[in-house]
């Protein structure tokens, strides 16, 4: 383990030492205010930047505040200074005075351009990240906002983020991430939904990434949160785009949006409809290693659906200073899931029977989402709001299924069975933040956050029997589930243009109840937890900062961990949740720094996280049939490093590429079974993207995933590569994008359990993907991308 660390370590210091090298030259600070030539009123939000004299090569920018004051500084001494506004001449400063290492512009008069020409934007060309107090934020840049893309393509772009086929996303390589629209839940971010497809790049105007939350967002989850920005200015009058998309296999959607904006409303609707399929191929073996018998399994899977949805909502404009959001989303999903399975009996390599199971499911899934939300500014300051938000989503499924086994050889195995599934969930999400700045350098920040899940669960299995179906006791349930989470923070904060530190206490409590109805078997929890964190950071120059955080975080078992439910497609391979599972706490501390080497930009974090009652899935087997399980067991202390970067050799050529490194040690027991053990798991990725003549972007990504050990065995490493090309037409109204994810088919998950008693293997692969897909946008707006995803 040593060994490990050291090489963690080292690498770790390198990175900052590379950066630190470019840290100690001396600071020149460059300040003004910024006013109209005619009125001598403020200028607020313009840009001033500092140009290289030599080269004319940007060095750094920033805006003007509301009162038109601005702040910047360099290391640099061969600079001319440039300050643009759109309606205004822009301003070349080439000649000023140094007084102890500070210019003072003092007011700078810009004259309004009564040609009108088009802005001269210095920030925003490129995407890049920058750091704040605890987070890093990548800024969408015009390579991005141009393109038509989706909000999902967005992130799939953001270091240490990556979203895969079907769209869900995952940061550092680990699921479960929130993604909150401008610091709130909303219906635009949920899971269930193709929302996040229908945000287009040029309405973002960051991802906020923050693998460390502080006490001000919501404790559950440890993968972290990605906050996306949306811009604040408006385009009036009508806007709107409809996107057509079609793939192999099935993947078949219509979608658009239209937008009405005025001085006080912002009236919109997002619709879109579809038939998409999702195939799988399957492997499976059940191994006794006692008498010699093995069950064999392989099949392909479907899962197939009709889909429909609408969003209508508003922004109101009350005021300069009050906001409301009221908006509405209905989905209505129709399921065929066909599947067909082919079974095999060995007694000592002797085949004794071979079977095949068909199965028919049918469901409908109906949807509903809404949402209010009331934010606040108060004259003093716009970073100073009050924001409230209600949020509530309603999902139901009527699912029934029949499964016909018929024999092929051997003994008669014949059995025909019956399922019928129904269910309904309800959650409510209130919550009320409050940020105060209470001067330029300290904020204060308060809130509190009420969440209600609601989920009823009625399953029950059929089996064939002497001419009629009747129910099957030992599978028959009914499970209810009842989550409330009720948390209130506050944080404070100092930072100026060096250095910052943010300390806040969360403090949360959870009342849990659940019920297996069949068997009256009941499960109460609840429990108050504190989470604390403390965050800081320190801009030792114009190319290097650090930040460092700590913060504790909760996973709750969610309702698929604790729901005793089984799926019978293959009935010698069981899946069920754990009524008794208890939360996992993880204390998580980190290291980040970020860097500019020549023309490349590069992070580096080493993180640590320590979990108690780590969440495991673990398999026990009885008559040839597997039974996975989740279950809490010991502790899990884990050692990582990550480091990412981007680089533009050439204007029409940009790599990002991204690495992931982590050590864990395994420490635990279960049913008097050791689970001890380390393991290491590493994934890297690289993303090239190059500009070609007539408008044409082509994107080649290649991912590799490391095998790493398990509890009882281990899951196997994966490489895989996806392409895409979009041409743009008529200046970006008309967009067509080919994408093919998995372009050799070579994503395949392996999971292998290596028991003394047993083994079992588990295959799974989707295949490849390809997508056409072309969009129009009229009015004022832009050509926007409808994915269709399933998410």
């Amino acid at each position: 383990m040593k060994h490990y660390l050291l090489q963690i370590i080292y690498l770790f210091l390198f990175s900052i030492w590379s950066g630190l090298a470019t840290a100690q030259e001396q600071k020149i600070e460059i300040f003004g205010n910024l006013v109209e030539e005619e009125t001598a009123q403020a200028v607020p939000y313009a840009t001033v930047a500092l140009y290289k004299t030599s080269t004319e090569e940007l060095i750094t920018g920033v805006i003007s505040d509301e009162e038109g004051n601005f702040s910047i500084s360099t290391t640099k001494t061969d600079f001319y200074i440039k300050i643009s506004f759109m309606g205004y001449q822009t301003k070349d400063i080439t000649e000023v005075e140094i007084i102890n290492n500070k210019i003072d512009l003092g007011t700078v008069s810009l004259a309004p351009d009564t040609k009108m020409l088009d802005a001269i934007v210095v920030e925003g060309e490129t995407s890049k990240t920058i750091f704040q107090l605890d987070k890093r934020v990548f800024m969408v840049g015009k390579d991005l906002s141009s393109t038509g893309a989706s909000a999902l393509e967005v992130l799939n772009n953001v270091p240490s983020v990556n979203v895969n086929i079907e769209g869900e996303i995952s940061l550092r390589g680990s699921g479960g991430v929130q993604i909150l629209i401008n610091g709130k839940p909303s219906i635009l971010a949920d899971d269930s939904g193709n929302a996040l497809g229908t945000i287009t790049a040029d309405m973002i105007e960051s991802v906020e990434v923050i693998t460390n939350p502080s006490a001000k967002y919501e404790a559950s989850g440890t993968s972290g949160i990605l906050n996306i920005i949306l811009k604040k200015e408006s385009k009036e009058g009508w806007n709107g785009s409809i996107s057509a998309n079609t793939g192999i296999p099935d993947n078949h959607s219509i979608g658009g949006s239209i937008n009405r904006r005025t001085e006080k409303f912002n009236l919109f609707t997002q619709f879109g409809a579809g038939y998409r399929s999702r195939p799988r191929m399957t492997e499976a073996t059940n191994r006794n290693l006692l008498n010699g018998r093995t069950i064999l399994s392989d099949g392909e899977e479907f899962r197939n659906e009709t889909f429909f949805n609408i969003r209508l909502g508003t922004d109101y404009h009350l005021n300069k200073y009050n906001v409301f959001t009221l908006s509405g989303n209905f989905a209505y999903e129709i399921e065929d899931q066909p599947s067909e399975t082919n079974f095999s009996f060995l007694d000592e390599n002797q085949l004794i029977s071979q079977w095949v199971r068909n199965e028919e499911t049918e469901a409908t899934n109906p949807k509903w989402q809404y949402e209010l939300n009331w934010t606040k500014t108060f004259k003093n300051n716009e970073d100073h709001t009050f924001q409230i938000s209600a949020l509530g989503s309603s999902f139901a499924k009527d699912l029934s299924s029949i499964f016909i086994d018929k024999t092929i050889e051997g003994e008669n195995v014949d059995t025909n069975q019956l399922t019928a599934t129904t269910f309904n969930q309800t959650d409510y999400t209130f919550k009320a933040d409050y940020v105060n700045p209470l001067s330029k350098n300290y904020t204060l920040e308060t809130g509190a956050l009420y969440v209600i899940n609601d989920v009823g669960n009625d399953f029950e299995v059929q089996n064939f029997e002497n001419g009629e179906y009747v129910t099957d006791l030992n599978f028959t349930n009914s499970f209810e589930w009842n989550q409330k989470v009720l948390g209130v923070y506050m944080t404070g904060a100092f930072e100026n243009k060096l250095w910052g530190v943010k300390a806040g206490l969360r403090v949360e409590n959870t009342d849990l109840q659940t019920l297996l109805v069949t068997t009256n078997e009941a499960n109460s929890q609840n429990f108050t937890n504190l989470f604390p964190s403390l965050h800081t950071s320190y801009k030792a120059s114009e190319t290097f900062s650090l930040q460092a955080g700590y913060s504790r975080r909760i996973f709750r078992p969610r309702l698929w961990d604790l729901n005793p439910f089984f799926n019978i497609r293959n009935n010698f391979n069981i899946r069920a949740g754990n009524p008794d599972l208890q939360p996992e706490f993880t204390d998580s501390y980190e290291i980040t720094s970020i860097y500019e080497i020549g023309d490349a930009t590069m992070s580096s974090s080493l993180y640590h996280r320590y979990t108690t009652d780590v969440v495991e899935r673990v398999s026990t087997f009885s008559d040839n049939v597997t039974v996975t399980t989740p279950q809490n067991i010991g502790t899990n202390s884990l050692i990582g490093f990550e480091t990412n970067g981007k680089y533009s050799p050439v204007k029409w050529l940009t790599f990002n590429g991204n690495f992931n490194y982590t050590y864990f040690d395994r420490q635990g027991v279960f049913e008097n079974q050791n689970f001890d053990f380390t393991g290491s798991q590493w994934s890297a990725r690289l993303d090239s993207k190059i500009k070609l003549p007539a408008d044409i972007d082509f994107e080649i990504t290649g991912n590799y995933r490391s095998g790493f050990e398990t509890v009882q065995g281990e899951q196997s490493g994966f490489a895989f590569m996806d392409i895409g090309v979009r041409k743009k037409f008529l200046k970006g109204k008309i967009v067509g994008n080919l994408g093919v994810r998995d372009v050799f088919a070579s994503r395949i998950q392996e999971n292998f359990v290596n028991q003394p008693t047993f083994e079992s293997y588990n295959f799974r692969q989707r295949g490849r993907f390809i997508t056409l897909g072309v969009s129009y946008a009229f009015g004022k707006g832009e050509a926007m991308s409808y994915s269709g995803r399933r998410r």
